[in-house]
């Protein structure tokens, strides 16, 4: 099985799209901030979640990983994007939450992390690897790796969606 977490109105092809809108095309018509979700535990192949996450506080997100989690295979992949913390998109629009998001947002997700840190007491359970890779706005885009880089940590607008790739573990 493979799921796009929140498609809205853009459902990625191959996949069963979950959204909370029941006009939007969704195959399952269902909330996410509500736990457990209605898949079984390690049934899901693949998850997809582009320009959800953002839109939900602190706990939900937490909740959100603790039930992906749960219905991931042990190896499977999900992609979550969302407007990089230094976007002027990621504060533009009311109903994203704070805090924006960036890559070490995603460290509290992983318990090699969590203990090394002495997070243990966060109560969080799941535990994905991760890396990122970052949606450079057109002007960047085609700039030197290097230059890139420089900007992304040094300037704002120039990121426009962060990209996170979690396996879990």
């Amino acid at each position: 099985m493979k799921l796009d977490l929140g498609c809205g109105n853009a459902k990625k092809p191959g996949f069963t799209g979950v959204d909370v809108a029941p006009d939007c095309g969704a195959d399952i018509v269902y909330d996410l901030r509500t736990t457990p979700w209605p898949f079984a535990d390690e049934s899901v192949d693949e998850a997809w979640c582009a320009h959800f996450f953002e839109h939900l506080a602190g706990a939900q997100r937490i909740a959100f990983m603790e039930e992906l989690h749960r219905v991931m295979k042990p190896g499977a992949q999900a992609t979550i994007i969302t407007p990089y913390w230094t976007s002027g998109r990621a504060v533009q629009d009311p109903t994203h939450q704070w805090p924006p998001l960036l890559e070490s947002s995603y460290l509290y997700f992983n318990r090699d992390w969590r203990e090394r840190s002495g997070m243990g007491h966060y109560g969080i359970r799941c535990d994905f690897d991760y890396r990122f890779a970052f949606a450079y706005v057109d002007d960047w885009a085609h700039k030197p790796a290097e230059e890139r880089e420089f900007a992304r940590k040094h300037f704002v607008n120039v990121v426009g969606d962060l990209h996170v790739f979690l396996t879990r573990r």
